[in-house]
């Protein structure tokens, strides 16, 4: 063989190898920052390197997770919230459960308060407490950080657990647009409190706070002990042209390595945590019921 000869099948060997190296595909994910940090970072790597299939990440929130779908501009995402009835934004979205997440009560990590009630968060978030004394911590005013939108996931989902009203207006000094930038916020204010994701917030330099004496941890979180938690899904647009490499990734999050990285992660997948699924339904039972109750009540004023 000549040396120009060996030299165009050195070339074309390395483009060849470097060619089938590259993803033969990308997948845009769009979604929540918990989703983000709970699973799809880690999982997302691992699934390319299993298939070649690159996806690329972008943050948002939730509405953003479903909407954005829906709309064709992202093939996949992930929400820690369910589609919003009669919003025909979200119309025709799949919604497929592939962890859990619970809320949490985050606060600076030099707080000296450990623990709260239920009924100590209720009266937070409408304004009957606003004193840290009053929860037996220093003489400073509680500095509430909350999600600017009530379709957020994180607003959502608590405005079911502990007002069960979706439109329940919150004692606020401070809104954000995301959960990111809430958490950050947290860490440089000593005297402030905020609704999150476990997913996230463990990543963060703050406190978490107990709730009714219950630690979120992986273990109370799997056995139904801990009382605020929802599912997180992966949103796909059936229609879609790329819908059977969503399907594959949906398919990877379930598989004995994709739980394996979300346990890694400190995240429970969904199929590990089936008695939640009863326990839910309990939980929607019982917000249902209390929404009525206060819609009585109301009527009654």
């Amino acid at each position: 063989m000549s040396v120009r000869s060996s030299f165009l099948f050195v070339f074309f060997s390395l483009f060849t190898i470097n060619s089938l190296a590259e993803p033969i595909d990308t997948l845009n994910w769009v979604g929540c920052g918990i989703s983000k940090k709970a699973y799809v970072t880690d999982l997302s790597k691992a699934f390319e390197e299993k298939t070649n299939i690159h996806i690329n990440i972008q943050g948002g929130g939730a509405t953003k997770g479903i909407r954005t779908v829906v709309s064709g501009e992202a093939d996949l995402g992930g929400s820690c919230r369910y589609q919003l009835p009669h919003d025909p934004r979200e119309a025709g979205v799949g919604l497929s459960p592939v962890a859990w997440d619970a809320l949490v009560v985050i606060t600076h990590k030099d707080n000296v308060i450990d623990n709260l009630t239920l009924p100590q968060v209720y009266d937070i978030y409408t304004g009957n407490i606003t004193n840290w004394k009053q929860l037996g911590g220093p003489d400073a005013p509680i500095e509430v950080f909350t999600r600017k939108s009530k379709f957020s996931g994180v607003g959502r989902t608590f405005r079911k657990l502990i007002f069960a009203d979706f439109d329940k207006k919150l004692h606020s000094t401070r809104t954000f647009k995301s959960s990111g930038p809430l958490e950050k916020a947290i860490i440089e204010s000593p005297n402030a409190i905020a609704i999150t994701g476990i997913s996230s917030a463990r990543l963060r330099d703050v406190k978490i706070l107990k709730l009714g004496g219950v630690d979120p941890s992986y273990e109370n979180i799997k056995a139904g002990q801990y009382q605020l938690y929802r599912p997180l899904y992966i949103t796909y647009n059936p229609d879609s042209a790329k819908i059977a490499n969503v399907k594959k990734f949906i398919r990877f999050t379930s598989s004995a390595e994709g739980r394996r990285i979300m346990r890694a992660n400190g995240t429970l997948p969904y199929r590990e945590g089936i008695s939640l699924v009863s326990l839910q339904v309990k939980q929607d039972l019982s917000a249902f019921r209390k929404g009525a109750q206060l819609s009585v009540e109301t009527l009654n004023n």
